[in-house]
């Protein structure tokens, strides 16, 4: 093959990994273990750039650490139940199950073209009763340790979606995946009592040494740990009392009136006296554009310190730090509630300095008082609440459960897995299993119920990192041996988006297994990389005040006046650019990878990915980026196909010929600095220029005799091993090229060669004065800083120039780049 075929040489070198399994994993303890994963995938029907970049990041880890003679697990499955799946069988009138299975076949092809070099043998699908029998299993543990319960509480409702919301799902009042206001309801649900392991979530945070610091701080934000005073007040009249949370007594002093939410329990009290004036406040601020509304409920309660009346009223102020919504208002604290105060016209308690001077007397009498007469009391409060589970929708795991006379139990172990009920005809709908009698009544008196809420896709993907340590194992949800082994997960690839919702929850899960016996790791993950997203131009033109999102490539660019206008070649209307955004289907901005797979090849669309931006940063999608890696990898190609064709030189003076020893010096250099990128810092970027550069050396290295074509071919040997982790496919055809007696696959990173920094050979030196380069000189690479100045200094050209000058203050040194001198101008 003369020209490079990217489609031949990847098609031949896959079926090669296909045919001889190369990426299988088993236990091997004479080698160390590497787990290498990233966040499973939903099958959505086609992998969009986001993926590409994840899954690169990914394999060029495992390749990396596989050279490195590790023993790498790198495992891949589908997490395959959810909304999208059910959403898009209604609306195409399939089933879910067939809509799913077709979307995996499609996927799984397009990253077997991709190259991504997992061990398939392990792979998992979340929608298959061999996975969920043990989520079910799971859900059972969690219950018998009275860990999970069912209670009537006020949820986040998406109306679109219809059924229930995390909190964590919940994104400035709107659902995380359709981006519809949510509303409030009372319904009965099941939840996880994540809030008894926040402790341990929020201090173990210290222990991810290896994890982003903004995860980190998200996370501990999200579970909101405060240290503080809860107080309990007496309401007057009608004999109850209401606790409220605060991180500074003195806020009490100032206390102007007490807020509760509109959900607070009193409120059923006060419903019997102004129902009317409740149900107008409640619609109101349900709309939630209402600022500082509230109305007074003409209860009260006294201040334990300055023994005045407190009024209670009802508003729409929480607390977000605390995540409460009873609360004091203090006005000479918070801008907003001096604004509601305003508003609302209530008249501000006069308390005078006497009084106030008083109180400060006696503060820590008055205090400690109250916390013998146990009305204030010190606590810990949590942001974070509870995590409900359950489902109002047909595709996800049957939650385990039967009612028996309106009372609740789980099913018995042995009778797992629950598996949910086909779907006969096409035609269903969201509450399939509700109106589905013949699942749902077990018994003929229809006394025995199943329960027809499903699990939250977020249970899967807490655990499914476990399954794949022994994805067949029948006899527990997972290998004890074969689990203990593989984990940590050494490196976890995902989007930072998933910090306070799917990485909180696959923490708390983590720690229930050790709790259990199941584990002896303390945390699931060592390394946490989140990859940026990948962004492109955005299109579009207005049609009765809606955005129509127009896809890129029926876009059409006109320069005019040294401007460009954008027009839709379909009809010509002139669109508007939205920017650079993140490719979504919504904005039609996305590039479809099997496009730029069928035109430049895998291998291209890997380096490019990885090439174009550091791995946790916006990536900026455009085709001249794809164009120049593709150019690269036909360098290495032509580079290595001619290799034997090139004619020794013969000796010309006019020839500038760099000195073999440089060769070799440059060669180590970049081993040792890629190897830095890729295993320290995970600088993929800064790792492929500095290989291209070394590249461009060898390429453009006039080679004199058969010695030094010996040495250059090593060079170009360990180059191509370089190459391997980001662009298998060439590499792999390559090195087949220069060595057949083993597969790149067998073959060790290259290695650093420690008297390597001996060798001699002459490099230029820029000499600067302030910054400004005077006088550029040829010195030996390795001779220290002393020695350079003592080779200035002989030289009268450059001393002339210094001595002109003022004194020397200080001498900057660039080794073998630059050395500058400082003065007083």
């Amino acid at each position: 093959m003369k020209k490079y075929n990217h489609k031949k040489i990847e098609k031949k070198v896959q079926e090669y990994w296909k045919k001889n399994k190369t990426f299988k994993t088993k236990i091997n303890i004479k080698k160390k273990k590497f787990y290498c994963l990233s966040m499973i995938p939903y099958p959505s029907g086609y992998l969009h750039m986001g993926h590409v970049r994840n899954y690169t990041i990914g394999d060029i880890i495992a390749r990396y650490q596989r050279l490195n003679n590790k023993n790498v697990l790198h495992p891949i499955g589908w997490d395959a139940f959810g909304l999208p799946a059910e959403n898009a069988a209604i609306k195409n009138n399939t089933s879910p199950k067939k809509w799913t299975k077709k979307n995996i076949k499609y996927m799984k092809k397009q990253l077997k073209k991709l190259g991504i070099s997992y061990d398939w043998d392990r792979e998992i699908n979340t929608c298959k009763s061999n996975f969920y029998k043990w989520e079910q299993w799971l859900f059972i543990k969690l219950f018998k340790k009275k860990l999970i319960y069912k209670k009537k509480e006020i949820v986040n409702w998406c109306p679109k979606d219809k059924t229930v919301l995390a909190n964590e799902q919940v994104i400035n009042k709107k659902c995380w995946r359709c981006n519809t206001t949510i509303i409030e309801k009372k319904i009965s649900q099941w939840f996880i009592k994540i809030t008894k392991y926040a402790n341990k979530l929020y201090k173990d945070i210290n222990k991810l040494k290896k994890w982003p610091e903004q995860v980190k701080n998200m996370q501990k934000k999200w579970i909101g740990k405060n240290k503080g005073t809860e107080i309990t007040f007496n309401i007057k009249d009608i004999n109850k009392k209401i606790k409220i949370f605060t991180k500074k007594i003195k806020f009490l002093i100032y206390t102007e009136c007490i807020s509760i939410s509109k959900n607070n329990k009193i409120i059923k009290f006060i419903e019997k006296k102004n129902k009317k004036t409740l149900n107008y406040y409640k619609k109101k601020i349900d709309k939630k554009n209402d600022k500082y509304i509230g109305i007074y409920t003409k209860l009260y309660t006294i201040n334990p310190i300055t023994k005045k009346k407190i009024y209670i009223w009802i508003t729409n102020l929480t607390n977000d730090l605390y995540n409460t919504e009873e609360i004091l208002i203090t006005p000479k604290y918070y801008k907003s509630h001096y604004n509601f105060i305003k508003k609302n016209k209530i008249k501000k308690k006069k308390i005078t300095k006497i009084e106030i001077n008083n109180i400060k007397k006696k503060k820590y009498k008055i205090i400690k008082n109250l916390f013998k007469k146990k009305i204030l009391k010190k606590k810990i409060n949590f942001k974070i609440k509870d995590w409900v589970i359950s489902r109002q929708r047909y595709w996800g795991v049957p939650i385990p459960i039967i009612y028996i006379n309106k009372k609740y139990k789980t099913i018995k172990e042995n009778e797992l897995p629950l598996k949910l009920p086909k779907i006969k005809n096409k035609n269903f709908s969201t509450n399939f299993l509700k109106k589905n009698l013949k699942w749902k009544n077990i018994n003929i008196n229809n006394k025995i119920k199943r329960e027809t809420d499903t699990l939250d896709t977020f249970f899967e993907s807490s655990w499914y990192y476990m399954r794949y340590t022994s994805p067949e194992y029948k006899k527990n949800i997972f290998n004890y041996k074969e689990t203990n082994y593989w984990l940590p997960i050494n490196i976890y690839i995902g989007g930072i988006e998933h910090a306070t919702m799917h990485l909180i929850y696959f923490r708390f899960m983590h720690k229930f297994f050790k709790n259990i016996g199941l584990t002896k790791f303390n945390e699931p993950v060592k390394k946490l990389i989140c990859q940026g997203i990948v962004v492109s131009d955005a299109y579009y033109y207005k049609k009765n005040n809606n955005k129509i999102w127009i896809p890129i490539k029926m876009v059409k660019k006109i320069k005019k006046n040294k401007k460009t206008y954008f027009y839709y070649k379909k009809n010509n209307i002139k669109l508007k650019l939205a920017g650079k955004i993140k490719m979504s289907k919504s904005k039609n901005n996305g590039i479809n990878p099997k496009n730029i797979i069928k035109k430049y090849g895998a291998d291209t669309i890997r380096l490019f990915i990885i090439f174009a931006a550091p791995i946790e940063k916006k990536l900026y999608w455009n085709e001249s980026g794809i164009k120049g890696c593709y150019r690269f990898i036909k360098k290495i190609w032509n580079l290595v196909i001619n290799f034997e064709k090139i004619i020794l030189i013969k000796k010309n003076k006019n020839i500038k010929i760099d000195s073999l020893d440089k060769i070799k010096f440059l060669l180590n250099k970049t081993i040792k600095d890629v190897t830095y990128d890729i295993n320290r810092k995970n600088n993929f970027n800064t790792a492929i220029a500095k290989i291209m550069k070394f590249t461009n050396i060898i390429s453009n290295y006039k080679i004199k005799n058969k010695k030094e074509k010996n040495t250059i071919k090593k060079c170009i040997k360990k180059t191509i091993i370089l190459l391997y982790p980001f662009i298998p496919h060439i590499s792999f055809y390559l090195w087949n090229k220069l060595d057949n007696k083993k597969i790149i696959d067998n073959i060790s990173w290259p290695k650093i060669y420690k008297n390597n920094e001996n060798i001699n050979f002459k490099i230029k030196i820029a000499i600067q004065l302030n910054g400004k380069t005077k006088k550029i000189i040829e010195i030996k690479n390795n001779i220290n800083k002393k020695e350079i100045l003592k080779t200035i200094y002989n030289n009268k050209k450059i001393n002339n120039i210094l001595n002109k000058k003022n004194k020397i203050k200080k001498i900057i040194y660039i080794k073998n780049k630059i050395i500058n001198f400082v003065t007083n101008k």
